[in-house]
């Protein structure tokens, strides 16, 4: 099973490619830490919030017992996962 997550905040108001393999895909929104103006420390800190949100949910993602699940019951987590 392939999984495909977008994570960029204006990602989800983009049209989304065909991805190829019909992959389940999910929107994961992240501030985008490039975006960000400020002080070193202030810039810093972006990025370091960016991480630590995509750490906890690929962690998240990957404790899922994606073997037990029905396709529905998946793409409700990974999309919950996004929300987390």
């Amino acid at each position: 099973m392939d999984f495909v997550f977008t994570v960029c905040d204006n990602a989800a108001s983009e049209v989304c490619p065909v991805w190829p393999g019909q992959p389940m895909t999910a929107h994961w929104s992240v501030p985008d830490p490039a975006a960000v103006t400020g002080s070193p420390e202030q810039i810093e800190r972006a990025f370091r919030d960016a991480f630590m949100i995509l750490e906890r949910r690929i962690t998240l993602f990957l404790s899922l017992p994606l073997s037990t699940l029905g396709q529905l019951a998946i793409q409700r987590e990974i999309d919950r996962v996004g929300q987390q």
